[in-house]
């Protein structure tokens, strides 16, 4: 038992401190996204490595080692719950009307659609965007057309479709592709009831992994694509969608900073949306990005659809006359735009090493 406990710890710390190491390759990279799993295993590793360590110097080493790697795990993750202090904002009467947002990665093979259909006729959002839809998904939607009139349909086999609907006025919709000519991206300038335009973006790039992506390349080219395009833009902007990617992680920061914009979980959860059926491996992999204008007043998971994502909602107003937020966009340091820049190549030129 001395040395499982040897080796459970080893194992630990190598997986808390291999994403320290800025290598796009998954190994490095993969790691990143169980940093709340490694920090309750670690807690349990730590208890037991007391009771069946007898050496003195490898327990206190190891002992050292662990608990530095729960305090980071902890300062990091603290802010993505509800004890981090945020402040509320009231709907002041200047504001737009409420707006709610639901995204799905639908998972392509999933052929459950009443479930989907049923939550979006049962939620009436006034947008929503799936992911990960075909042709079959396409058909399947159409029934929500009438409500829905605002659409965007990219109706794709290789488990990057997607497909956008709105009730709200659409001036514009695009879409485009960053870094390959099959991940695409949604933009749609939208208009609120009262008549307040912003900019709905809809992402999916793909996940460093040993099934897919071998690296992180043109999910980081992609994703800070977006960030370049939106971070100018004078109206409000909400990004959203499977960002195959977890808040904390250096490439998530860097789409914050160039993007300008605030993480919607700050204050109000980890909200795990992957894997619906495996609960101790869900991971935050859907995420929220918005502008400082943008009031988040809710976000939250939806009960599952058939997929292995949870569908992720949110309801938001605008309010262009308070800029408390305004304190909390972090922008890019020196030398930093210089990285995007080369992230953005590499995931470009990784997308013609590929086909």
């Amino acid at each position: 038992m001395e040395l499982f406990a040897i080796i459970f710890s080893a194992l630990l710390i190598l997986l808390s401190v291999l994403p320290f190491i800025q290598h796009q390759h998954w190994v490095f990279r993969v790691a990143e996204f169980i940093k709340l799993q490694l920090l309750f295993l670690q807690i349990g590793a730590f208890c037991i490595s007391f009771f069946l360590i007898k050496d003195i110097t490898t327990l206190w080493v190891l002992q050292s080692v662990q608990l530095t790697l729960i305090i980071y795990h902890v300062f990091i993750l603290m802010r993505y719950t509800k004890f981090w202090r945020t402040q509320k904002f009231p709907h002041a009467k200047h504001s737009t009307n409420k707006v709610k947002v639901i995204s799905c990665n639908i998972y392509q093979y999933n052929t459950e659609y009443d479930r989907f259909i049923t939550l979006i006729k049962e939620e009436k959002p006034d947008i929503f965007l799936t992911i990960e839809s075909n042709k079959d998904w396409e058909k399947a939607l159409e029934v929500l057309e009438a409500d829905y009139p605002g659409h965007e349909k990219i109706g794709l086999e290789n488990t990057y479709g997607m497909h956008f609907y709105t009730k709200l006025k659409v001036n514009k919709i695009q879409t485009h592709y960053f870094v390959a000519d099959d991940l695409p991206s949604i933009e749609a300038e939208l208009e609120t009831e009262d008549g307040c335009r912003f900019i709905f973006f809809g992402v999916h790039p793909p996940p460093p992994s040993p099934t897919e992506e071998d690296n992180s390349k043109e999910r980081d080219g992609d994703l800070l694509a977006v960030a370049k395009k939106v971070k100018d833009y004078d109206i409000p902007v909400l990004v959203t969608g499977d960002f195959n990617n977890v808040a904390w992680a250096k490439s998530s920061i860097l789409f914050k900073k160039t993007s300008r914009l605030l993480d919607a979980r700050i204050g109000r959860g980890i909200l795990s949306t992957f894997h619906a059926k495996y609960w101790f491996f869900r991971v935050p992999l859907d995420l929220l990005f918005h502008s400082p204008d943008i009031f988040i007043d809710q976000l939250f998971i939806y009960p599952s659809v058939g997929s292995d994502h949870f569908p992720i909602g949110c309801t938001f107003h605008i309010d262009k006359v308070n800029d408390e937020q305004a304190e909390d966009v972090k922008t890019l340091e020196s030398g930093e735009m210089e990285e995007v820049n080369e992230l953005i190549q590499e995931g470009k030129e990784e997308e013609s090493d590929n086909r």
